[in-house]
Parts: structure tokens; sequence; C-alpha cells
């Protein structure tokens, strides 16, 4: 049975003037709902934010962050808003924690003070929060123990441990996404995260890329578009989850220079630097339990995405 009264009322978004949550917001309005985003703009732009939603700047650790939850009133949350870099929760720990856990657990304070009943999506990791598993443990899947190698993805575990108590204890509506790498039209190429995006711009503008290690680390890459349709597949479902979004395939750094290489023709190789630090080697996700509960598979072919994605940069050039 699928239960979508959660579409009749206003959604709340946060992060969603980010790279996935603008997209997410987009899809929202296209099925008729209202869209309200929250986001600090510390690492996004309102460039790409849908001029039919209402943004509101406030960071999601906010102590005012209650009135304004409050004031919507939301049908549904969907809180991407996150410290969403490996690499510097290893540099900073705390920090981490702060955004990640603190901000989850102010965000589900307020929603569990609310007149109603809200679906409450939290967007985790698919890849930090299995840890650096051996071939014959992949592709990862949601019934193996979660063993975190970075900070970053013991404080995704830890809010999905406390979404298990909320629901427990205050009867809050949670669904749990594990997203593989999101890639597509509007990414950062110019921070640390997001290889394809980076990779993708430096190249078009005729710089080297640099690989960290020898390139044969391998992430399962989703592209945006089936992200999100996997994102409605589940919370228009009564699965809590968590469930996996990916494509349950994996694709090495060298790969997709390779791949990049062909459509965007450079003379300039690639450049090695050190390993960086709390990255794992491999990961892809087993999707079984999406496909076979939610009814939900790609539709995006890994060369398509990179296509679509080289294009939309080559636009913005212009």
């Amino acid at each position: 049975m699928t239960n979508q009264t959660h579409n009749a009322g206003p959604a709340l978004v946060t992060g969603g003037a980010g790279f996935v949550g603008s997209h997410l917001v987009d899809a929202l309005i296209d099925r008729g709902q209202d869209a309200y985003v929250v986001d600090d703009l510390s690492t996004s732009t309102i460039d790409f934010l849908n001029p039919k939603c209402e943004f509101i700047e406030v960071d999601i650790c906010d102590p005012h962050l209650h009135e304004i939850v409050a004031k919507i009133n939301p049908a549904s949350i969907y809180h991407l808003a996150a410290q969403g870099s490996v690499a510097v929760s290893a540099k900073e720990p705390i920090f981490d924690m702060k955004i990640n856990v603190q901000g989850s657990l102010n965000l589900l304070e307020a929603t569990r003070k609310l007149s109603r009943t809200p679906r409450f999506t939290f967007f985790s990791t698919g890849g930090a929060i299995y840890g650096d598993l051996d071939a014959t443990s992949l592709p990862a899947s949601e019934s193996m123990v979660a063993t975190p190698m970075s900070p970053y993805g013991a404080s995704k575990l830890a809010v999905e441990n406390y979404l298990r108590v909320y629901g427990h204890l205050y009867g809050v509506d949670y669904r749990i996404v594990r997203p593989a790498n999101i890639y597509g039209p509007r990414q950062n190429p110019h921070g640390e995260a997001g290889v394809i995006a980076i990779f993708s711009q430096a190249m078009l503008d005729g710089k080297q890329v640099t690989i960290f290690g020898d390139g044969n680390d391998e992430r399962d890459y989703i592209y945006i578009s089936d992200f999100i349709e996997g994102v409605f597949a589940l919370t228009d479902s009564d699965n809590s989850g968590p469930y996996n979004i990916g494509t349950g395939y994996g694709v090495s750094v060298n790969e997709i220079h390779k791949a990049l290489s062909e459509l965007v023709p450079s003379d300039t190789p690639p450049v090695h630097g050190p390993p960086r630090a709390g990255d794992i080697s491999k990961i892809w996700l087993d999707v079984s339990a999406a496909e076979r509960d939610l009814n939900w598979a790609t539709t995006t072919s890994f060369k398509d995405g990179l296509r679509e994605t080289v294009d939309s940069f080559r636009q913005v050039q212009r």
C-alpha cells in the first residue's frame, strides 16, 4: 500500500540550495507541492533555486529553527543539510558532529512538537556508513553491520539511530535514504567532493586534474534524476528503510577520467596526489531491496549521465 497524504501539504527541504536539494525542490514543485528551503548558504548558492519556492536563510543549529518549522508546519521534511566532506570530518570531527548530529537533533526536536506528523526523510550516506569492505563483502547491503571509518560516516549513523529512537518514543514518521555518489548538472566543480563535476570543469578549462591515490578507488555513481525518483519511491511508500539508492556497481576514478577524456579531449595527463584521510577504497551498493520493495530502478546509463553533466557545464561557460 502507498501512503501519499504527505504530498498534500507543504514540503520543507533543509540544504535545499545545494546540488541535490535544488533538484529535489524542482521535483517537489513539479509534483504540486509548496516547497520551503532552509539553508545557511555556507556551501551552496541560491543561483539554482526554483523561484516558486520560499527561501529562508538559517543554520539548522539555530534555536530559531523551531519557530520557522512551526510556522511552515510541513507535511513532509527532507533533511539534506549537513557537513558533507569526509576530509573535513577527519580534520574537524567536533565541527562535523555539531552540524550533522546536533543540527539534526535540533530539527527533530522541532519536528516532534508540530501539530501534525510530517514524513521526515533523512539523507544518510551509502558509502561512508559501511566502512572499508573487502571485495567479498560487496556490494554493500543494508543488512550489514555499519562500521564507518570516518567521523562523517559515524555522524550519519548516529542520526539514523536517533531517528529510530524518535520514531519509537515520539512517533516520528521517518524514512532513511542511503545515497550512492550522486552526480549531474549543478554540482559544485570547485569543492573537494564530486569528482565528476571537478574533473568535468577542469578538463573543459584545459586544466590538469589531480587523482588522489592510484585512481583505482571505486564508487557507486548515480545520476541525479534517477536518485530523486528513488527518493520519491521511498517517501511514497510505507517503508522506513534504510534503503540504498545507487546503481549496484562500482566505477574507478581512472575509468571516470578516461570516459570524460572521450567527451572533453585533452592532451594534459592527470597528476596523482596522496590518498585523502578517511576515504575508503571500494564501495558500491546492493540496491536489490529498493528494486524489490519500492519498485524502483535506475534508467540513466553512466555514459549518458556523464554526457548530460558535461553538456550542462559547457552551457554555463557560454
